[in-house]
């Protein structure tokens, strides 16, 4: 699995989608919280916060992390080589995880260089560290936790359909449903008390309850649960090529 794991990451480094994937993230957010003179301007927010990369940073995973993983297992089955992939000494679960784990490192790889928006802020308070670093780290392990959630939809996404294209729009869709989607739903009054229930089933909740600072174990736990459940569709998904 290792040997797949790191076939695929580097097949992100060894072309341009994997370095446009961070200039992108790193750019748009860049221009967002310190050049557009907007509400997301760290400079003319007055406080020592990056909070507002934690409300940019989900809309520009929305789009880049399907753009990572509409390959994934798509390109495989566009080419012809899904098959000679599942012959190999290699469950299918393994097969999965290695390439889930291959845009998570992506992932990780985008996020990390924010640090130097965190340390920036932090120096910049007055006085110098005053920051809310324990909202800071929280906000940081949701954003991971989110990002690690679309990569798991987009792979089954990829899963689903030999066309890259059709791959990122039903990635696009379904990350964009589980994020605010279950938002608007609960605003509706016709679910009268179920609302706070269906509202709970969606990302973004628990990517608010986290950012506090607080990380609560069910929160985790909801996370953990939709990785796993669309990694399971994916292994179905491929399970049933073999019927």
């Amino acid at each position: 699995m290792f040997t797949l794991l790191r076939k695929e990451i580097n097949s992100f480094l060894s072309s341009l989608i994997g370095y446009a994937v961070i200039v992108v993230f790193l750019l748009v957010n860049g221009l967002f919280l310190w050049v557009f003179p907007l509400e997301f301007n760290i400079l003319d927010y007055g406080f020592a916060s990056i909070e507002n990369l934690f409300m940019l940073a989900p809309w520009v995973f929305l789009f880049l992390i399907p753009a990572i993983t509409m390959k994934s297992f798509a390109e495989e089955q566009k080419s012809g080589t899904m098959e000679l992939l599942l012959t190999k000494p290699l469950s299918d679960l393994e097969i999965i995880l290695a390439k889930y784990l291959a845009g998570l490192v992506l992932v990780i790889f985008s996020l990390l260089p924010t640090l130097i928006y965190y340390v920036t802020v932090s120096k910049l308070g007055l006085p110098p560290g005053n920051i809310d670093h324990g909202a800071t780290w929280g906000s940081y392990i949701g954003l991971l936790f989110l990002g690690a959630g679309f990569v798991a939809i987009g792979t089954f996404a990829s899963a689903i359909s030999g066309n890259q294209i059709v791959s990122f729009l039903i990635s696009v869709l379904l990350c964009g449903f589980a994020y605010i989607g279950f938002e608007f739903i609960f605003n509706l009054s016709i679910f009268g008390s179920f609302g706070y229930i269906i509202r709970q089933l969606g990302i973004n909740a628990h990517y608010t309850s986290i950012s506090r600072g607080v990380v609560d174990s069910r929160d985790v736990l909801y996370f953990i649960s939709l990785i796993a459940f669309f990694l399971m569709l994916t292994r179905f998904r491929l399970e049933r090529r073999k019927w």
